[in-house]
């Protein structure tokens, strides 16, 4: 998928969500449990509800490798079903990689290529040569840790460091970058404020937005900074949709959730 495409599947479905699958087995329903693979079963319950809502899903790793290799099985099966069932879906692996060059030529064979994701998270902090393995990778993309949303945040990214800013350094140094036309970036929907001097650097260039719902982020605030031309913003909701009900009618109930938010959106839009 092209950044072209995504952009005209955010204009098709009047949406620009996307949706977090956390699975955690101690939140999903209880009926799930008894099923041969329940992490697998949820996440495709929540899809086949949502999936005419949202134009991107985000699986985050760390919620499949806790289970070991059951785990990843899940998550093979779940990046499968969605690029069989719904190609125009924007897959992403949030499994925030990053190492000496050898070891994320690994990473980006793992996610990219073996799973078949459209992009993988990667952290910045080791360099260039952690990074271009990533952007290697024909026809996919790499969402860089840029300014995240959690409280941590403060005490390295937002730090001045020869009179600018860590992050902003990330964000102009990653241009120069072998592919970088490949790159998209997180930016945390808590730091809305910071979207106006982000777009001076990377006008154009999507950006991944967690934080929205659960942890206080607003939408509005977020497009009032942060949309672009292209739209360019990738709006994240994990555990306010995938988790709006613990019962049977988990499904129906996270379409409810996803369709406030899309509502939203459309509005936004129009």
């Amino acid at each position: 998928m092209t950044s072209q495409q995504l952009t005209q599947e955010i204009k098709n479905k009047k949406s620009f969500l996307c949706i977090g699958l956390d699975v955690d087995l101690n939140k999903i329903p209880q009926h799930l449990l008894v099923t041969e693979d329940p992490i697998f079963e949820f996440n495709k319950a929540i899809i086949d509800a949502t999936h005419d809502l949202a134009v991107a899903y985000k699986p985050n790793t760390a919620f499949y490798e806790a289970y070991g290799i059951k785990g990843w099985i899940s998550l093979e099966k779940t990046i499968n079903y969605l690029n069989q069932k719904h190609p125009e879906i924007f897959t992403i692996a949030d499994a925030k990689r990053g190492d000496i060059g050898n070891t994320s030529s690994m990473y980006a064979k793992a996610f990219l290529e073996d799973l078949a994701f459209d992009s993988v998270t990667v952290a910045p902090y080791m360099g260039k040569d952690s990074v271009e393995p990533f952007l290697a990778v024909k026809d996919k993309f790499t969402i860089l840790l840029a300014l995240t949303s959690n409280e941590g945040a403060f005490d390295f990214q937002t730090k001045s460091v020869e009179g600018k800013e860590l992050y902003k350094q990330v964000i102009e140094t990653s241009r120069t970058w072998k592919n970088a036309e490949n790159l998209m970036y997180v930016v945390g929907a808590t730091k809305a404020e910071y979207f106006t001097e982000i777009r001076k650097i990377i006008p154009d260039s999507f950006l991944l937005v967690p934080g929205v719902g659960a942890q206080g982020g607003s939408l509005s605030e977020v497009c009032k900074y942060g949309i672009s031309e292209n739209i360019g913003l990738l709006i994240n909701s994990s555990r306010g949709i995938i988790y709006a009900s613990a019962e049977n009618d988990f499904a129906e109930k996270a379409r409810e959730e996803a369709m406030k938010i899309q509502k939203e959106m459309a509005s936004i839009l129009n």
